[in-house]
Order: C-alpha cells, then structure tokens, then sequence
C-alpha cells in the first residue's frame, strides 16, 4: 500500500507474475516495499537481487549484524517502514528489549558490544554525515575484525538502506502488523 498504483498478485501477469510467485515460494508472500515497483518489473527484480545478495550472501557480517545496520540506517533516516520491518526481522536474533530499542532509535549505540557498535555507529556516520567520513574510519572497523570485504559489505548495506529508506518515505510504503510477521528466511 502506497500513494501510487500497485498491481495486485491476481492482477499480475508475464515477468511480474513470474517474480510475485518466486517471491511467494521463497519468502512466503510479498513486502510492501516490493510491491510497490509492480509497475517496473525490471525494477522489482534488481532490486530483489541487490537485498538478498547484501541481506543473504556471503559476507563476514552476520545476519544479526546486517539487520542491525538496517535498523540504525532506517532509525536515523526516520523510515518507519524499514525500522518496523528489520526489528522484527532482528528480534531473530536479539533477545532483549532495551538492544532492540537502542537500535531502533539509534540511541545509546556506543553502550552495544565493541564490534556491533563500531558497526552501526559508522553506519549512522555515513547515513548522516557521509562528508564527515575519512579513511581513520575504517582503523575502528579492522580494529574490530573486520576485513576490507566485510567494510565494503557494510557501506554497501548501508546505501542500500538510504536508498530504500527514499522509496519507502517517498512514496507513501506503508506496513501493518500482518505485514511485518510472517516471512520466511528472515
């Protein structure tokens, strides 16, 4: 549901319908923020590929850490769609209410564990002040282990989400709570 036409999943056809059903078989129905590229197609199915490569592929960050940069990106650009939408997903993997929340709300990160908090603390860097970054930046990040690989896994999660973040906000994507639960491979 946006301020834009969708096409329905009984109203697709072609290309469109073939990646609704691919979307339906691997993730158990189709997210908003999908739905509303129905009306380019081509559109839909890279971005797809560019989520699930970040979100999904192989990469030194974990998942938890991954939908922990998602949710500081979202939380510092005000998208309550993405928020909603990776806590819940987070909530697979943190069990506790008041990480959870610092997160969401991008407050009291420097308190997390030192390498989850080197990581979503740069993230909310380069989401606010992106002309603020320099390369001693990165010292933190291999001080915490992480890998040349794992820091461009981290910037590339980190556009990704400011990019979605404009989707989201700029065109009205919104979610309900049947909308957040219920994916399959969070």
């Amino acid at each position: 549901m946006s301020w834009i036409q969708e096409i329905e999943v009984s109203e697709a056809d072609g290309a469109l319908a073939e990646t609704y059903a691919q979307l339906e078989k691997q993730r158990g129905k189709i997210s908003n923020i999908l739905k509303v590229h129905s009306l380019n197609p081509a559109a839909l199915e890279n971005h797809l590929d560019l989520y699930m490569t970040l979100m999904f592929g192989k990469s030194g960050l974990s998942r938890m850490e991954r939908e922990a940069i998602a949710v500081v990106v979202s939380a510092n650009n005000e998208c309550e769609y993405c928020v909603n939408h990776h806590t819940e997903s987070l909530r697979h993997y943190i069990n506790d209410e008041e990480t959870l929340t610092m997160l969401a709300t991008a407050d009291g990160l420097e308190t997390l564990e030192p390498r989850l908090s080197n990581i979503v603390r740069h993230a909310e860097k380069l989401t606010s002040a992106p002309g603020a970054m320099t390369e001693s930046d990165l010292g933190e990040l291999r001080a915490e282990g992480l890998s040349d690989k794992d820091i461009l896994d981290l910037t590339l999660i980190v556009g990704y989400f400011n990019f979605v973040n404009r989707i989201a906000m700029g065109l009205g994507v919104s979610y309900s709570e049947e909308e957040l639960t219920g994916y399959l491979n969070d």
